[in-house]
């Protein structure tokens, strides 16, 4: 029986069986990655450089497109190398390190998502209290407990996946490591402490999505009670980006990981998940400035001057953002 201590690495799943097969993957994947990142750099550099973008839907998103650069940037570029030096390896440790913050994105992804709802609910359903509930210090301790939880649940889930015995070998039917995949190669006594999580983590994310549903479902209420015809389409405007956002995210995600077992099979498990982790977090921002008008106007903007200087988005902060939301 091999346990964790005796198994050096993993081998992925390859893309394609030829070298000019995996040489195309890598170019299309190159392109998908660059794309993503262009997106969301520009979406953080627009909204840390203009006023008008210091609010609180704008705060969220900006942590948002962090984390869509980190969700892609856990998974693209280990599978573009191993294509491009024809290998399907990773190693132990690397393999627990891309489980451990593709779960600290996904989560915090899924939970951010869940504020970003309650802002637009207390935007739309509140208006004269959005001001007190949505003030600095709220926004931050929201972001804070979206990011927290996304590290709760990977310390949780990568802890107890590393802790079980393998003897199933040391093949994975996915790209990057997913803890399916990984849960298929341990012994049948070994992994209960893992579904025990993997229960917890489910009962989280369906609590999220009845919350997301009954905001929206408030929300709609709220919009069709409005009585001028601009009023409602302004209001609809509003969360028509968020609402196709957190739609691509979790029918993707759930589709993923709820599908029945006879639909299960390499090629298709490896489309889906192409579907949710590669594709969400390079069209949020497309979708985000093609429906927000200030945003479409300062990307403009940006990209219309000839000689656009390098903004070190580092130096804009968090903190220093909440500070000027109103």
């Amino acid at each position: 029986m091999s346990n964790s201590s005796s198994l050096n690495e993993f081998l992925l799943l390859a893309f394609a069986d030829t070298w000019q097969l995996q040489l195309w993957h890598f170019v299309l994947f190159l392109g998908i990655y660059l794309a993503a990142l262009l997106g969301n750099r520009l979406i953080i550099t627009a909204i840390a450089c203009e006023h008008r973008l210091h609010t609180p839907m704008y705060f969220f998103l900006l942590n948002l497109s962090i984390l869509d650069l980190g969700f892609i940037s856990t998974t693209v570029p280990k599978s573009m190398a191993n294509s491009l030096w024809n290998t399907r390896a990773i190693s132990y440790s690397g393999c627990a390190a891309q489980i451990f913050f593709f779960i600290i994105f996904i989560s915090a992804e899924y939970s951010l998502l869940t504020v970003m709802a309650y802002d637009r609910y207390v935007a739309i359903c509140r208006p004269l209290h959005y001001r007190t509930l949505m003030d600095s210090k709220a926004c931050v301790k929201k972001a804070a407990a979206a990011w927290a939880s996304g590290f709760l649940c990977a310390v949780l889930h990568t802890g107890n996946t590393f802790s079980i015995q393998f003897c199933q070998g040391n093949v994975l039917d996915q790209f990057f490591c997913e803890i399916p995949q990984i849960l298929k190669l341990s012994c049948a006594d070994s992994y209960l402490r893992e579904v025990g999580a993997l229960v917890f983590g489910a009962c989280f994310f369906f609590g999220c999505l009845v919350f997301i549903v009954l905001t929206y479902v408030q929300i709609f209420i709220a919009v069709l009670r409005i009585p001028s015809e601009q009023g409602r389409h302004k209001a609809f405007s509003m969360c028509l980006p968020h609402l196709a956002v957190v739609s691509l995210f979790i029918c993707t995600s759930f589709f993923a990981y709820l599908k029945p077992p006879h639909f299960s099979s390499p090629t298709l498990d490896l489309v889906v998940a192409v579907l949710y982790a590669v594709v969400p977090p390079t069209l949020n921002p497309i979708i985000y400035s093609m429906r927000k008008k200030e945003l479409k106007d300062t990307l403009r903007k940006l990209l219309s001057k000839e000689d656009l200087p390098y903004v070190q988005v580092e130096n804009f902060t968090l903190l220093r953002m909440c500070s000027e939301v109103s």
